[in-house]
């Protein structure tokens, strides 16, 4: 079993430590004291994860093979020549695309708009940390 600190799962997913605590009240976790730390089972962690995790809206009936999608506002959008470089926060992580200038300006893309960034990877680098022996 993984432990995860109380603190970590809620940075994790993006909540308040009290949220985490409330699930924990409300049975959805539960945690186990690792010399008075707080620790909930990384594996349930991640079902919740799951369970709460909400996709876009999609209403257009398209279906598409990149299952990676993140909706998100505009934060930044940089035009250099033919180029334009769009940033993105979507939830805590910040997305960044590449596109041509012109794509950008038919997209309407500006600070405080909101977009979804779909992302189909052939490469995908997992890291974590070693675990000290």
């Amino acid at each position: 079993m993984t432990a995860i600190k109380v603190r970590d799962a809620a940075r994790l997913l993006g909540v308040s430590d009290d949220t985490v605590r409330r699930w924990v009240s409300a049975g959805l976790l539960t945690t186990t004291s690792d010399e008075g730390v707080a620790t909930v089972d990384g594996r349930r962690l991640a079902e919740l994860a799951r369970e709460r995790a909400t996709a876009p809206p999609d209403d257009d009936g398209i279906l598409r093979s990149a299952r990676n999608r993140f909706t998100g506002l505009v934060t930044d959008v940089v035009v250099d020549g033919v180029m334009a470089q769009v940033r993105m926060q979507c939830g805590p992580f910040e997305v960044t695309s590449l596109m041509s200038a012109e794509a950008a300006q038919e997209l309407s893309l500006e600070p405080g708009s909101v977009a979804t960034a779909v992302v189909k990877a052939t490469t995908v680098i997992v890291e974590t940390k070693r675990e000290d022996s």
